[in-house]
């Protein structure tokens, strides 16, 4: 009889913390179910323990509402401290349901009980210090941090 090996659980590492600044969103239209929205990124901040810099003015998310699911599809740049521009290119989903629990990561909490606010980033440089951006799958866990600020946590897969 051999032994039995524990099971394999994917390892995630906090990166680093977008803080969104949006303004208002913009309604663009209603298809067959569906309403579809653009929400302009207007700036904001990244800081962690593996990036830190600053989000660009210029982007936005477009989301389409199918029922009570939310698809988000957010594109913009964020330009490091030493002065790289990079692209993010974040698409996920929000929804509502009694599924989710509150989560914390240490004190912070993270999402709330019965919302879904997840994201899968990729990003594009040709900067040598940040390559790693391009070559890591992330995981981001969202959430309204203030009025017109999303924050959103990226943790690396390992």
């Amino acid at each position: 009889m051999s032994d039995a090996q524990a099971p394999f659980v994917p390892a995630l590492t906090f990166a680093f913390e977008i803080r969104a600044h949006l303004t208002p969103t913009l309604h663009i239209g209603h298809g067959d179910g569906e309403r579809t929205e653009f929400t302009p990124i207007v700036g904001g901040t990244v800081e962690g323990p593996l990036l830190r810099g600053t989000v660009l003015p210029g982007g936005g998310d477009w989301s389409n509402t199918r029922g009570r699911v939310c698809e988000l599809d957010a594109r913009y740049l964020i330009q490091a401290e030493d002065g790289a521009v990079i692209d993010i290119v974040n698409r996920g989903y929000y929804h509502e349901d009694g599924q989710s629990p509150d989560q914390y990561d240490g004190d912070l909490q993270v999402s709330r009980a019965g919302v879904y606010y997840r994201t899968s980033p990729t990003f594009r440089t040709d900067a040598p210090a940040h390559r790693w951006l391009a070559r890591t799958v992330f995981v981001g866990l969202a959430r309204e941090a203030a009025r017109d600020v999303v924050a959103i946590r990226m943790y690396a897969l390992a």
